[in-house]
Formats: C-alpha cells, sequence, structure tokens
C-alpha cells in the first residue's frame, strides 16, 4: 500500500496533462481529416464491386497456339526474321542434300564404282594419305618431344626442392639441437642457483 501511495505522490500533474492533451491532439487530427479517406472508392455506374470473376466453366479466347511449349511459340516475338532466316537455311540444306543425293545416288555396287572412279584420281588419294599419315607422325614425335622437355624440367625443379628441403631440415635439426642443449644448459645454471 505504501508503494501505491509513494507512485502517486510521484506522478505529477504536468505529465498526466501533457499524456492527456496529447491523447486528445491525436484523435482530433484523425477524427477531423479527409472525410472520404476511410469511405469505399467510388465505383464506375451501377456495378458491384468484383463482379467479373473467373469462371472456369467458359472458355476464354487464348492466343493462337503453335507449335512450342506451353502452345506458344519457343522464339521471342521481336526475333521473328531471325527464325524466318534460320528456317530458309534449313531449307535450303535440305534441297541441296536431295539433290546431292539425286545426282551421286548409289543403286548398286556398280553404281558406287562409278562414283568411286569420278572422283579424286587414286594415285592423288594415295598421295593425300601418304600426307596424312606423314603430318600425324610428325604431330606425334612433336608431342613426345615436348612431354619428354617437360619431365626433365618437372625432375630438375623436383630435384632442386628437394636439395632445398633437405637443407632447411639439417638447418632446423641443428638449430633444435643447439636450442636443447641452451635450454639444459639455462636448467643446470637455475639448478644451481637455486641449489647456492
Amino acid at each position: 500500500m505504501q508503494r501505491v501511495i509513494a507512485w502517486l505522490k510521484n506522478i505529477r500533474p504536468v505529465k498526466v496533462l501533457t499524456v492527456f492533451l496529447a491523447g486528445i491532439f491525436l484523435f482530433l487530427t484523425q477524427a477531423c481529416n479527409r472525410p472520404n479517406i476511410a469511405a469505399q472508392p467510388p465505383q464506375p455506374g451501377a456495378q458491384v464491386p468484383n463482379a467479373e470473376r473467373y469462371d472456369p466453366t467458359k472458355s476464354y479466347p487464348l492466343s493462337s497456339p503453335e507449335r512450342g511449349m506451353n502452345n506458344f511459340s519457343d522464339v521471342d516475338p521481336r526475333s521473328r526474321t531471325a527464325e524466318k532466316a534460320a528456317q530458309d537455311k534449313a531449307e535450303a540444306l535440305v534441297r541441296n542434300a536431295q539433290k546431292n543425293i539425286n545426282q551421286k545416288g548409289v543403286n548398286n555396287p556398280a553404281d558406287y564404282v562409278e562414283n568411286f572412279r569420278q572422283g579424286t584420281p587414286l594415285g592423288e588419294r594415295v598421295k593425300r594419305l601418304g600426307e596424312n599419315v606423314g603430318g600425324s607422325a610428325d604431330e606425334v614425335r612433336e608431342g613426345v618431344v615436348r612431354g619428354t622437355q617437360r619431365g626433365i624440367e618437372n625432375i630438375k625443379e623436383n630435384t632442386q626442392d628437394l636439395t632445398k628441403n633437405v637443407q632447411r631440415g639439417t638447418e632446423d635439426v641443428k638449430r633444435n639441437a643447439q636450442r636443447t642443449v641452451d635450454d639444459a644448459g639455462a636448467k643446470v645454471n637455475r639448478t644451481i642457483r637455486d641449489a647456492a
């Protein structure tokens, strides 16, 4: 009870008046503000709000289906010219392939021999084959030489690294041994000093 009385004595009338006036000010600013802020927005004509709704039983007009994913074109509509150019090129390639088949078609082994004879002469084919084999052998030889040289360089680098590591290891052993000797000497000196 004494706490309640002490709390009431502690309350100053100025604080209470300030809080009361702030509440009245807040209430009046909200109440006397624009009157239509809380009203419903005006509706066009006598239409009920949200009257038009999606009805799954109706069929709605869609874009004309094409042969792409989800009944639409897989190509960006802005690139119709690129699509047309690609289709024209594909059709030209098909026509060229069909023309080649018609010109050099093989219906029996005699046609195959005839086409083979009309092609590059045998001497030229043998010469090209020899050049290809010679070029391949040169490439293999160059690859082996490069690989061997790189292997020798790697071995040199590894042996240099190994000698450096051995030198560092011996230096570390030497330093550790010196430290051990120094530490042992310091312990002996401390023991002699403590004993004296």
